[in-house]
């Protein structure tokens, strides 16, 4: 599946910030306004102006639908919420080039706020992927202990871990363990 940086990058954004979600024991990776500056320095979210606490509490609502999106029980679903998403944040599609990058296409109106921007663009790069057919590409970890939040862009849809080098890495070193003491008796 061909996905252009752009794309790419706001799936990558939707993916953090689902996964910034505090689990049953862990903490909430946007606990305050900080972290959510922290999150727009990271991802290169551009056009932000001053974040406040309201951007934190939209931010947190955003990220909440983008969960449901990913928890969808079918595509028909994911496209109701996708689509409830994008409107919502009054989508104005418009071609720049900024930052030293190339042409390329923001679907944010201007001087929206990171909530909007977020939702425009993650909800509209979702939305290329649901076009494509490509909903199962939309992933939990399998991790028993995980459940992170990714998008398999293997060629073979074939990815079961957000980073095989932990949580695939961590459950195969558990299974040739157990496989070892097992033979051992």
């Amino acid at each position: 599946m061909l996905i252009n940086h752009d794309t790419r990058c706001a799936l990558d954004a939707v993916v953090a910030l689902v996964n910034t979600t505090p689990d049953g024991d862990g903490p909430d990776g946007l606990a305050d306004v900080d972290a959510l500056r922290r999150f727009v320095a990271h991802h290169a979210i551009s056009d932000v102006g001053t974040l406040e606490e309201r951007d934190l509490v939209a931010v947190r609502a955003v990220r909440a639908r983008f969960a449901e999106v990913f928890a969808a029980p079918d595509t028909r679903r994911a496209a109701e919420l996708l689509n409830a998403m994008v409107a919502a944040a009054g989508t104005t599609p418009r071609l720049t080039d900024h930052d030293g990058y190339d042409w390329h296409v923001h679907y944010f109106a201007p001087g929206a706020s990171l909530a909007d921007h977020l939702a425009a663009d993650g909800g509209m790069a979702l939305v290329f992927l649901l076009e494509a057919g490509e909903r199962g590409r939309l992933r939990r970890c399998e991790a028993p202990d995980c459940g992170y939040a990714f998008v398999d862009l293997s060629r073979n849809r074939s990815r079961r871990y957000c980073d095989s080098r932990t949580c695939g890495n961590r459950l195969h070193v558990a299974a040739y363990r157990a496989r070892r003491r097992e033979a051992a008796g």
